[in-house]
Order: C-alpha cells, then sequence, then structure tokens
C-alpha cells in the first residue's frame, strides 16, 4: 500500500454490489485476483451458463436450489486460477457479480471456471459486516425456546418467512420474558441473518448468561406476518443434555405446520406424501395422503 501515490487512492473507491441474478449468458465479465500467488492479475470472458453446481463426486449439474449444501454458481471462460479463489467477477459496470471459486482442471478441459453468484451471498455479506468480534464461552447464554428450522423450500412453498420457528418457550425463560411467542419466526440474531438452528445456537455459543441480544422476528398477523425487533436478557443454560437434530423441515412437515401456525392444534390431517412433493399443495388443499415423517415426531432443539 505504500507503494500506491496518493492520487490514486484518492480514487480508489469500494465496490459496488451488483445483482448476478440480472445477469445474461454471453454477457462479459472480468475476473480479479492473485493467480499462482505472483501479484494481482486480471482476466476476462463472458458469462458462459448459470445456475451451475459442482457435486461431491467433482461432477457439474444444474443448480439444486432445495439442497443446503449446493452453491449457487456461475460458468465463465474467464481463466481463473489457483490464487483467484475470492477475487471479484465483474460485469461491465465494474459492479461485483460473483466471487470467484473454482475451475475444472482436466486434459479435457478448457475454460470453465466457477464463480460463486453474489445474490445468493447477500445475507452472509450482511452478516460478515455486523460481525462483531467474540470468543466462545464455555456456559453460553440460552433464550429457552424450542426451534426448528424453516429452509427455502417451506418458505417459498407456503409463504411464510426463512429462519427458525420458535416451537415453544420455557416459561419465565429468556425468550417468554422479552414477549416472544411460539409460531413466531427468528430471522436475525445481533443483526446477523439466522436461517437455521443449528446456526442460532452457534451464534448463542458467544454470548454470556445475562447479555442482551437483539433479536428480529417475524410474527403471525392474520394471514401474514410483521417484523418486530425484541431485546432478549439471555438466560442460563441448564440443560446438559445434547441434541442432534435434523437440518430441514420436510414437506410433508411443512403441512403440518402449516395447521399448527393456522389453528395453534395439532392434527392428524393434511399429511402429504413424498410422492406429491412434486406438486405441493397450499394449505386447504392439502392431500390426505400417508407420510411417515410429521412435524410434531422430529426432533427439535434447545437454544
Amino acid at each position: 500500500m505504500d507503494d500506491i501515490d496518493s492520487d490514486t487512492m484518492d480514487a480508489i473507491t469500494i465496490a459496488t454490489i451488483g445483482n448476478s441474478d440480472d445477469l445474461k449468458v454471453g454477457a462479459q465479465v472480468v475476473a480479479i485476483g492473485n493467480a499462482l500467488g505472483y501479484g494481482q492479475s486480471v482476466t476476462t470472458g463472458i458469462v458462459s451458463a448459470k445456475n451451475r453446481q459442482l457435486n461431491s463426486d467433482d461432477t457439474v449439474g444444474d443448480y439444486d436450489s432445495d439442497s443446503n449444501s449446493a452453491t449457487n454458481l456461475i460458468q465463465t471462460d474467464a481463466a481463473i486460477n489457483p490464487g483467484n479463489s475470492g477475487g471479484a467477477l465483474l460485469n461491465m459496470n465494474g459492479e461485483v457479480v460473483g466471487i470467484n471459486s473454482a475451475k475444472l482442471a482436466s486434459t479435457a478441459v478448457e475454460g470453465i471456471g466457477y464463480a460463486i453468484a453474489i445474490s445468493d451471498v447477500t445475507d452472509t455479506l450482511e452478516s460478515l459486516m455486523n460481525e462483531e468480534t467474540r470468543d466462545k464461552v464455555d456456559n453460553h447464554g440460552v433464550l429457552g425456546i424450542t426451534a426448528q428450522s424453516v429452509d427455502s423450500a417451506v418458505s417459498e412453498a407456503y409463504g411464510v418467512p426463512e429462519g427458525v420457528l420458535v416451537r415453544a418457550v420455557t416459561e419465565g425463560g429468556a425468550a417468554d420474558e422479552a414477549g416472544i411467542e411460539a409460531k413466531s419466526i427468528i430471522t436475525k440474531f445481533a443483526g446477523k441473518v439466522v436461517t437455521t438452528k443449528e446456526q442460532l445456537v452457534d451464534f448463542l455459543s458467544y454470548y454470556e448468561p445475562g447479555e442482551d441480544v437483539e433479536l428480529t422476528i417475524e410474527v403471525p398477523d392474520g394471514k401474514g406476518y410483521k417484523e418486530e425487533t425484541v431485546t432478549v436478557t439471555l438466560g442460563e443454560n441448564t440443560n446438559t443434555q445434547s441434541t442432534v437434530p435434523r437440518t430441514t423441515v420436510t414437506v410433508g412437515e411443512a403441512a403440518r405446520m402449516i395447521i399448527f401456525w393456522k389453528t395453534g392444534r395439532i392434527t392428524k390431517a393434511a399429511r402429504v406424501s413424498s410422492t406429491a412433493r412434486a406438486g405441493i399443495k397450499k394449505p386447504g388443499e392439502m392431500c390426505g395422503t400417508h407420510l411417515a415423517e410429521s412435524l410434531f415426531q422430529t426432533r427439535s432443539i434447545k437454544a
């Protein structure tokens, strides 16, 4: 940095985040990085394809938005080599539309590189910007709730917010004292986006009992939800038993969840079979076929 003159430094601005969803196949892009560790480099190419994913067996397929492990990738023929990872993929307006990630290395392959679609990681970027440096504590604070993850597939299918569903509130616990009720959905913890119950527990592991934390929650309001911000004074963790929770809510479980949200009662109705998942039905249109799993037969996690 000391070698850069003041005029150049004054001309440097923070990169603008673009919208990778607006990218067109064939659009020109520029990849910036530190290829092979030789210093900053720039390569250029076009968007060869969108909505790709790298599979665990190193094959390439179409992006599966229902998968928790898949990453939405932009395919480009701009050279992406070791040292480019983490660098910016820019459109012709100089906006960041991707994060250089990987390339296919094979004698049979040429000009196939991948960048993470920026629009799919905006939540992560927001969380990083709001990140506070902390160390994990031995006996972290708790909210006093039983929680269940609501993933993007369930959110889209049933029109409910993505986040962490509060299935039950411990009487006299931290959440109860803050006025949080069952059926609410936690979407942010201390300014950081929350999408799974495991992520919520991980965030809690950095906070002592007695600390105040701001939560953003979605509260049922008629046929929809309204956003509220509440401050919770974390309680003491008295639960010594560990829980191995399921990561997501299945479509069949979501059917039971919707009925619980709408009526507040656990019913035997509206079970959706795995064969019906391709044609997900909305509440009130549920088919009555069998399903081995239901929301209230799965294991949750206490937080």
